[in-house]
Formats: structure tokens, C-alpha cells, sequence
């Protein structure tokens, strides 16, 4: 154990190791200590004093002392966040006593390196999640998409698939999120399609034609796929607003039989002939296919 003497011997000392060899001590001194309140206030004194030691070591080795503790003092650190951009990069990633009151105020001045700090933060409320997806850097973004811990909300996801569909890296994260609304799916669904016809390896390797059928046929599969999945969470939504919108078409219907998605087409029936899908649920497989056999004639 440092003896007194030698920890005031180091705190004193030319030399920045050293002094940042004592600060250390101080941090891990004060997070273990058990004593009188007397004691822990002289540490807490000592903590402050390294805060305004000029050389930036010295500071370092503080807030190194410090990073990874929720006993740390709050106030410590938060000097600590505005310090050199090395020394606040780290607090603001690892240190877990900031809060979101701390730092929500800071985002829209933040530069790029702060906020990929920031988006790497061990846990990420929503709240600072929006914020930093406000800042609309192409990085921040794509990051805070990757994470599957912040739950977003659906309008945030729609705007951004408005947004950024075009982008193939930010397009694929938005996919990837299970918390993607149908909606916004179908939309990315549809931006693929757009993006594969649009290279040129793909239009110089497929007939036109061809291609385009392919792709049709693809993103109504995807559709139906989409729909099934709504419709098992008994999200009728779906089915009712590509019904509004004239998305509901006889070839997205035989992709949902042929492909075996029951529930989506149940709810897309339901939606047509305004009837409860329960109703539709018990009708026989027969009498449905007889009752749309005219709807499907000449259909290739």
C-alpha cells in the first residue's frame, strides 16, 4: 500500500507520470473506499485538485481511474466530459453515470468522432438514439440502425426509410431491424427491386422482360410474405391499407395461395368483403377458390 507521503510525493512531482501515477491511485482509492465520511471527502478533494493539472495525462489516468464505475462521482465526470476530445470521447462511451439530462443537450453540437462515442454507449436510450439520428450523418445512422437494444418508433423508421431507401448500407440495417413496420418493409422491399434493374450486370445478364417479371414477381412474394407475418400478429392494418391504396391485386392473391400464406390471404378476403377473418377462417378451402375462379380467369 502507498504510504501518505509517497502518494503526496507523486501528486507533487514534475514529472506527468508520476502525477498521473497519484491521480490513478486517488480514483481507485476513493471507488473502494469504506472509512469515515472525512476520509472520502479528502479523496473527493484530491479527485478535484487533478482535474486542473495542465497536462492531459495526468487527467487520462483519472478519468481512466473512474470510467467503468457507477460510484464515480457524477460531477467528476462530468468535467471530465468536457475536457480534451480523447478524455470525453472515452467518459461519454463508457462511463455510467451521465445520463441522458447530461448529454442530450450536447448532441447538436457533438462532431463526428463524440457521437460514434456516443452510439456505442453500452446502454442507448431511445430518446438519445433520436436525437443523434437527427444530426443526419451517414455513420450515426447506420450504427444506431445496427443496434437491436434501442426500440425506435415506427414513424422514426418510416422517415428514415423515406429518407435513406436509396442506400444500400442504411437500406439493408433497416431490414435487418425486427421492429421495421410492414409498411416501411414493403417500401425497402420495393427500393430493391428499383436497385437490382438499375445494374448493369443484372440488365446485361436477363431479357428485359424476363427481368422485369422476375422482379414482380419477387416483390410480390415479398408482399405476401410480409402480409403473413402482419396477419399472425393479428395486424389487420396491412391488408387494409394496400386494399386502399389498389396494392391488393389478383397476382398478389394466387402468390399468397401458392406460397401458402393463409392468414394474409384470409385477411386480404376479409378486407375485400368487409367480414370478420374469423368468418373467413371457416369457410372451406373449395367454396373460397370456386368463389374467386372468376376473378383469376386469364390471370397468367
Amino acid at each position: 500500500m502507498v504510504a501518505y507521503q509517497e502518494f503526496f510525493a507523486l501528486s507533487q512531482s514534475s514529472d506527468s507520470e508520476e502525477r498521473g501515477a497519484a491521480a490513478h491511485l486517488a480514483a481507485l482509492a476513493y471507488l473502494g473506499h469504506k472509512g469515515p465520511a472525512d476520509e472520502q471527502a479528502g479523496l473527493y478533494a484530491a479527485l478535484i485538485g487533478f482535474l486542473d493539472d495542465p497536462s492531459v495525462k495526468v487527467r487520462a489516468a483519472l478519468a481512466y481511474g473512474l470510467l467503468h464505475s457507477t460510484e464515480a462521482p457524477r460531477s467528476i465526470m462530468l468535467s471530465l466530459l468536457h475536457d480534451s476530445s480523447i478524455i470525453a470521447r472515452a467518459v461519454l462511451q463508457y462511463s455510467p453515470v451521465l445520463v441522458d439530462a447530461d448529454i442530450i443537450g450536447m448532441v447538436p453540437n457533438f462532431e463526428l468522432p463524440m457521437l460514434l462515442a456516443l452510439s456505442q454507449r453500452t446502454k442507448l436510450s431511445a430518446r438519445l438514439a433520436q436525437a443523434m439520428l437527427g444530426r443526419d450523418l451517414h455513420p450515426v445512422t447506420l450504427r444506431i440502425l445496427r443496434r437491436e437494444n434501442i426500440v425506435l418508433p415506427p414513424e422514426t423508421l418510416l422517415e428514415l426509410v423515406e429518407r435513406h431507401g436509396g442506400e444500400a448500407d442504411l437500406r439493408g440495417a433497416l431490414l435487418a431491424r425486427k421492429d421495421l413496420p410492414a409498411e416501411a418493409r414493403l417500401k425497402l422491399v420495393h427500393a430493391v427491386a428499383n436497385a437490382l434493374a438499375a445494374i448493369r450486370i443484372v440488365k446485361g445478364a436477363i431479357a428485359p422482360e424476363r427481368l422485369i417479371r422476375l422482379l414482380r414477381d419477387s416483390s410480390d412474394t415479398a408482399l405476401a410474405a410480409i402480409g403473413e407475418r402482419e396477419a399472425a400478429s393479428a395486424n389487420m392494418n396491412y391488408a387494409a391499407s394496400l386494399v386502399a391504396t389498389d396494392g391488393l391485386t389478383t397476382r398478389v392473391m394466387l402468390h399468397a395461395v401458392i406460397g401458402g400464406h393463409v392468414l394474409f390471404f384470409a385477411d386480404c378476403l376479409a378486407e375485400l368483403g368487409e367480414t370478420p377473418r374469423e368468418k373467413v377462417l371457416t369457410c372451406s378451402n373449395a367454396a373460397v377458390v370456386q368463389r374467386l375462379m372468376p376473378c383469376w380467369s386469364g390471370v397468367g
